[in-house]
C-alpha cells in the first residue's frame, strides 16, 4: 500500500508578474497526482542570488502530502516548470518565470547528480527558510537540523514579507 509522506517545495519567480506566477504554481501543485497541497507560506520578495543582474524574486514554500516517491515527485515538478513556461534549458542563477525546488521529502536523505535531499542550499537561503519556518518550524531536516533553528541563523537581509 502506498504511504503518504510530507514534502516541501520552494516556489520562486522573477519574470512576467512573479506574484501571479507563484500563486499559479501553488494552484498547480494542488493538482499533482496522488498529492495534496496542505500548507502554503506567505509570499516574500527577495533579492536575487548570484552574479546576474535581474529583478527581485517572489518566493513561497508549499507543504504537500504525497504518495509519490521522491524521484517521481521531482520529475513531476520539472514537468510542471515546463508546463508553466520555464524553458528546459536555462541559465544557472538566471531570471526565471518559475522555479520549483524539492526541499525535502519525508525523512529521505539522498545525494545524486539530479536530486539531493534535503536540498543542500536550504541552510544559507533566507528566502527558503523564512517561508518554510512559517509553515513547518519544527520540521527536522535530516542532516541539517530544525527549520526554526536554521532560520534563526540567517538574517532577513533583502527579504520582505508581502
Amino acid at each position: 500500500m502506498a504511504m503518504w509522506r510530507p514534502a516541501y517545495v520552494g516556489v520562486g519567480s522573477n519574470l512576467e508578474e512573479p506574484r501571479a506566477q507563484v500563486l499559479r504554481a501553488l494552484g498547480r501543485l494542488a493538482q499533482l497526482p496522488r498529492t495534496r497541497l496542505e500548507l502554503t507560506s506567505p509570499l516574500y520578495r527577495s533579492r536575487p542570488m548570484g552574479p546576474i543582474a535581474q529583478p527581485d524574486f517572489v518566493n513561497a514554500v508549499a507543504g504537500l502530502l504525497t504518495e509519490l516517491e521522491a524521484p517521481a515527485l521531482f520529475a513531476a515538478l520539472r514537468a510542471l516548470e515546463v508546463a508553466l513556461g520555464r524553458p528546459a534549458v536555462h541559465e544557472r542563477w538566471g531570471p526565471r518565470v518559475i522555479d520549483l525546488d524539492l526541499l525535502a521529502c519525508g525523512r529521505e536523505r539522498r545525494a545524486g547528480p539530479e536530486l539531493t535531499l534535503p536540498h543542500p542550499g536550504i541552510p544559507e537561503r533566507n528566502f527558503v527558510l523564512y517561508p518554510l519556518a512559517d509553515i513547518a518550524p519544527d520540521l527536522d531536516l535530516p542532516g541539517l537540523g530544525r527549520v526554526a533553528e536554521l532560520a534563526g541563523r540567517v538574517t532577513a537581509e533583502g527579504l520582505t514579507r508581502l
